[in-house]
């Protein structure tokens, strides 16, 4: 009974953070994150991430949800707010952009900073760092 018991235990705590549950605790990308730094390739691959000054934020939600105050569609704008939903396991920011290119985001986290990459063939990066 015992073993019965504590089976049913460990395969409940197994499944308890499902694929799609953005809720787990294991999320590090959930927070507020301000951009610090771009990376524009001039597509020799010889590009390097620069300081940059910017109002721009990122927010990670539990739910799934990622916001921003300026412009997910469009990295250089900072007019206008957008909001998308983010995937953990793929890393993808999926948006309601127009045009494919710019439809999905990739993410992923380098030495504690959150790294986002925009479909470009030359290669552009930004760089964010947590915020309270």
């Amino acid at each position: 009974m015992k073993k019965t018991f504590f089976t049913l235990i460990v395969v409940i705590l197994f499944f308890s953070c499902s694929d799609d549950d953005h809720d787990c605790p294991d999320n590090e990308f959930v927070g507020n994150w301000k951009l610090i730094e771009v990376l524009a390739d001039p597509g020799d691959g010889s590009g390097t991430f620069l300081p940059i000054e910017s109002t721009r934020t990122l927010t990670f939600k539990n739910n799934g949800i990622i916001t921003t105050n300026t412009s997910l569609c469009n990295p250089y704008s900072d007019e206008i707010r957008t909001s998308g939903t983010y995937d953990v396991l793929d890393k993808k920011i999926h948006t309601n952009c127009e045009g494919t290119n710019i439809a999905t985001i990739f993410f992923k986290m380098e030495n504690g900073y959150l790294i986002l990459d925009f479909f470009s063939l030359e290669g552009y990066s930004q760089k964010f760092e947590r915020v309270e």
